[in-house]
Formats: structure tokens, sequence, C-alpha cells
């Protein structure tokens, strides 16, 4: 499922970046912008359940799995940039520019994380895809979740 999602994430991030620089930078199709950090919002918290799930399986914890550790922590700070774009939207706390910024700095967040589990999922590839190559990557410096 995660093979599946991540680039599906990826996707809708590239999209909804656009759209909000657009906004930023023009005045033009805030509706869009919106609908699109939304939409990333919701892709995100899937990809964070299936996730768990698959952690659960594997490593026989939700989140927060040595193997895992400092990306799922990594992770909780983009849900929370995100779940704060998604509060501050409803409740209409923010600005429409301000919102944008919140989620900017959710999709700067995003990517570091996503730049984890890219150096994860390599390090792991080299030293066989196997929960116990993830467990001796997640071991190697530098290599946080």
């Amino acid at each position: 499922m995660q093979g599946v999602l991540a680039p599906v994430q990826f996707a809708v991030f590239l999209v909804s970046l656009g759209l909000v620089v657009r906004f930023l930078l023009t005045g033009a199709g805030e509706e869009a912008a919106v609908a699109s950090v939304v939409v990333k919002t919701i892709v995100l918290y899937t990809i964070m359940i299936t996730g768990s799930i698959w952690e659960k399986v594997v490593f026989g914890k939700y989140l927060f799995a040595e193997a895992f550790f400092w990306e799922d922590v990594f992770s909780m700070l983009v849900l929370a940039l995100h779940t704060t774009y998604l509060a501050a939207l409803f409740f209409g706390l923010l600005d429409p520019r301000a919102l944008m910024v919140v989620a900017l700095a959710a999709y700067a967040a995003y990517l570091i994380n996503a730049a984890q589990f890219l150096l994860k999922l390599r390090a792991a590839r080299l030293q066989g895809s196997t929960a116990g190559g993830l467990a001796a990557a997640s071991a190697q410096p530098g290599l946080a979740r």
C-alpha cells in the first residue's frame, strides 16, 4: 500500500505546491490552492494510518518502532503542521495568505520527512529488503526517520 500511496502523495504535493505558490505570487486560484492542501492532508493522514499498521505488523508497534523512531518523530511534526492548516482553515483563524504560509511550512517538513524515508529505503535496499535490513539501516548514523 505504501508503495502506491507514497508516489500518489508526492504527485498531489507537487500539484498543490504549484497552486499554493501561484496563489502567493499572483493572488489567483485561492479555492484551488485551498482544496489542494486539504486533499494533500487527507492523503497524508491515509499514508500515516496505513504506515502505522504496516509498522505494527512488521515491528510490533504502531509508531516509534526502533527502526523508524526518528522518521515517526518528524512525521508527528508534519502531521501537526498539516492539522494546524486544517484547523486554521475550518475555524477561520488566518487570512488566505497566512494559511498558505502554514501550508508551505507543512510542505517543507513533508519534504524533509520524505527524504528521511527515501534514505532509509535506499540503505535498506543496499543491506537487503527485509525487516532486518530496515532495522540495520536505522542503526546507521544520519539516517533518521
